[in-house]
């Protein structure tokens, strides 16, 4: 079972894929556009981000983070506030773009390990949550330290994580339903 042919097709690109992955894009980027307004106003773009990851694995899941970021990257205005560009990407909030990365690839994991089960969903989900917020709050604070001073680690919880893990909770729990139900009409 070593042959190479075998190994290179499991992570070819069908055309399928492709599709998946560009319309993923395309709903990432719509999801960013949608602003709950709150006290602290928040988008669907994380929601988005754990469905597809629910959905469709980690194959997909993960190439379409990559070409959202890409997208955001080259200047076209995907990200929340109908925004993009290398600055935003590199800039304090950066991290917890990139962060999606990391939902998609444990997300995606359990989802191709375990089924579109709840209990894995859910919890593969605050996992990567959790590791997203890790990842964006050390990168918003080099950042940060970088290009206005020194702060401190609850500062930062406060401004980046704390006023979104009510919302999050909620764009989870809709996202385990969806990619639940949904994943039944959806082959690998």
């Amino acid at each position: 079972m070593n042959d190479p042919a075998i190994k290179k097709k499991k992570f070819a690109l069908t055309t399928a894929d492709i599709a998946v992955i560009s319309l993923s894009a395309a709903v990432i980027t719509v999801c960013s556009w949608i602003c709950i307004p709150t006290v602290v106003p928040f988008t669907l773009q994380t929601f988005a981000v754990f469905a597809i990851a629910g959905l469709f694995g980690m194959k997909r899941s993960v190439f379409s983070m990559l070409v959202y970021i890409l997208l955001a990257a080259i200047g076209l205005p995907v990200l929340s506030g109908f925004k993009g560009g290398f600055d935003k990407i590199i800039g304090t909030t950066g991290g917890y773009i990139v962060g999606f990365v990391f939902i998609a690839v444990i997300v995606g994991f359990a989802s191709d390990r375990y089924g579109r089960r709840i209990l894995p969903l859910t919890l593969s989900m605050l996992l990567g949550l959790a590791v997203c917020y890790a990842f964006g709050t050390a990168w918003f604070m080099l950042v940060y330290a970088r290009t206005s001073g020194a702060v401190g680690l609850g500062t930062v919880l406060g401004w980046c994580v704390l006023p979104f893990i009510i919302p999050d909770c909620i764009k989870i729990a809709c996202a385990v339903i969806i990619s639940n139900r949904a994943g039944r009409f959806i082959k690998g």
